[in-house]
């Protein structure tokens, strides 16, 4: 049995830990008023919550965000990790993940089209989503739990967007006051994967390569085991940041596992790829920037 790793057992345990809501002190209406006007304008914006501040905070402001994002992007159809690699995690300064909340409207179909110009510092990556079959992934402690309670997985280009100023520090409570910068991803369809022992190791050992449409260039490659250790991994965290909350995963909602590999800018006229090497059937996802 693969069990988490110490590493993410202590990471868990702290995020637990700040995500209990008794203490949190919401930014006022103002500030996220403000936030919301400058994110619909595409202008570079101040995170409710500054560098510094507390997690407890900033899931409070991401709270009342999305609410109020809900009324033109539909209901809450699942969660998001973020900065799930070492790498990331050192670029933000932070010693464990972020929390973040995906919204229906924000999901596109493969082949979108989308304009960088309508979000500030506009990005993409390669991701994957996993898809919850049984409310029993919350209880899972492996991989192989979590392989059993779910129905497959699904390609994921996510397109984030900062949204501040780029002389604004980000850290963990920033990004997730900004709701990790959830702006769009594009969406395919479901992968059923082996159960057991093969299943977490094609999850762990496959290799998500980005390519650029024009030039057939590989933007990056990155394996699964680059987010955690395993992809799986990311669901059990995120279901303990949720029954922290007082929440829990259901059927049908969706988990963004966070980067397999870099951010990359978003630029006018290019056109990438995302394949699933390793995956079944070598699953692939586009997307076009205008």
């Amino acid at each position: 049995m693969h069990k988490l790793g110490f590493g993410l057992a202590l990471a868990l345990g702290a995020m637990v830990t700040l995500t209990l809501p008794a203490r949190a002190a919401c930014p006022d209406d103002a500030a996220i008023e403000a936030f919301l006007t400058d994110r619909a304008a595409a202008r570079p914006t101040t995170a409710p919550v500054a560098a510094g501040g507390s997690i407890a905070d900033a899931l409070c402001a991401q709270t009342n965000i999305v609410a109020r994002l809900s009324a033109d992007l539909g209901p809450v159809v699942g969660y998001k990790a973020g900065l799930t690699s070492p790498k990331s995690q050192e670029v933000f300064g932070v010693t464990e993940p972020v929390f973040g909340t995906l919204l229906k409207g924000m999901l596109l179909e493969p082949g979108a089209s989308v304009s960088p110009s309508e979000a500030v510092r506009a990005l993409f990556e390669a991701d994957l989503v996993v898809e919850i079959a049984d409310a029993a992934v919350n209880e899972a402690s492996t991989p192989e739990e979590v392989l059993a309670a779910i129905a497959g997985v699904r390609p994921f280009l996510e397109l984030p967007a900062l949204l501040v100023g780029k002389d604004e520090k980000l850290d963990g409570a920033a990004i997730t006051a900004i709701n990790v910068g959830a702006w769009h991803g594009v969406m395919g369809e479901l992968i059923v994967l082996p159960q057991g022992a093969e299943g977490v190791a094609m999850l762990a050992d496959f290799t998500a390569r980005l390519t650029d449409d024009a030039s057939g260039e590989t933007l990056s490659a990155a394996p699964g085991k680059a987010v955690l250790g395993n992809p799986l991994n990311a669901v059990t965290w995120i279901a303990g940041v949720l029954k922290a909350q007082g929440k829990a995963l259901k059927p049908g909602d969706l988990v963004s596992v966070g980067s397999i590999g870099p951010l990359h800018p978003m630029k006018p006229g290019m056109s990438v790829t995302l394949t699933y090497e390793g995956l079944p059937g070598t699953p692939k996802i586009g997307a076009s920037f205008k």
